[in-house]
């Protein structure tokens, strides 16, 4: 893939627009998903697919199948306590 470097601005609403060639590499469109995973002061977007969004919830699908139910109260109440 070719790199593109470009530089864009955050609007009053927070919003910051994707330059056309970034969009057209990656085939965004209107209504396209896209991950934020900010690192220190670092912000990446990625582009998400059915195949991406499979993978990056398998983890959660797993532990799903691990936890009960009547579970999720006393974890809630654990992990609120090792935050403090």
């Amino acid at each position: 893939m070719t790199e593109i470097v470009e530089m864009g601005k955050i609007s009053s609403r927070g919003q910051v627009a994707i330059p056309s060639d970034i969009r057209n590499q990656l085939g965004l469109q209107e209504g396209s998903k896209v991950l934020f995973v900010l690192e220190d002061d670092t912000l990446l977007m990625k582009k998400v697919t059915a195949e991406s969004f499979a993978h990056l919830t398998k983890p959660l699908r797993e532990a799903k199948k691990k936890i009960k139910e009547e579970d999720v109260t006393d974890l809630i109440h654990k992990l609120r306590e090792s935050k403090k």
